[in-house]
């Protein structure tokens, strides 16, 4: 469980900069570059990623449930992820009514995809994991939209053929993932 943790903290921590630092991340960039800046913040964000999905990984290897979630939970947690996996392609579509609207479309995914597997998963290292990530997801919002509001940020309007695109993109990935790369990657299927 500790590599999962490192890993977290790794992770979300670097993520978490805007959150909690953005005063000395923005002195940090000035004095350093944005290049070197970005180097940094990859290279964390990736040691972070390895170490918590080995600690996972790990974890998973010997369970401590904490609860057993009734079999319904697996079909809701199937469609929140869908949902979380369109928002996720909001965020990267361009012109699309979702963003317009939910201004920070990929935040809200990740709340989304973390609640789906707090509510179809039972074990102590699904609850940090998803836990962390819920956790971490909200605050950044919370910033996210306080930032917008400081400094004054508008939205373009979305267009119906972003808006379109963004459904279709999403709906793909979820259902390459749902059907297939989640047991490859993970070694779960959620629907099978």
């Amino acid at each position: 469980m500790g590599m999962l943790v490192l890993g977290l903290v790794l992770f979300l921590g670097v993520h978490s900069t805007r959150i909690v630092a953005e005063g000395w991340r923005t002195r940090s960039i000035a004095r350093w570059g944005e290049g070197p800046w970005k180097g940094l913040y990859s290279l964390v964000s990736a040691l972070g990623l390895v170490l918590l999905v080995w600690g996972y990984g790990l974890a998973r290897q010997q369970p401590v449930l904490l609860w057993t979630p009734p079999r319904g939970m697996n079909h809701l947690a199937a469609l929140l992820t869908l949902v979380a996996f369109v928002l996720l392609a909001a965020a990267y579509v361009p012109r699309n009514g979702i963003k317009a609207r939910l201004h920070h479309p990929m935040l809200l995914g990740v709340k989304v995809w973390a609640l789906a597997h707090l509510l179809s998963n039972g074990t102590l290292a699904d609850l940090v994991l998803f836990g962390a990530f819920l956790a971490w997801a909200v605050l950044d919002f919370r910033a996210a939209r306080q930032r917008d509001r400081l400094a004054g940020t508008t939205y373009p309007p979305g267009q119906a053929a972003g808006t379109i695109g963004t459904l279709v993109v999403g709906v793909a990935a979820w259902a390459a993932f749902a059907f297939w790369l989640h047991a490859w990657l993970i070694g779960v299927r959620p629907l099978g």
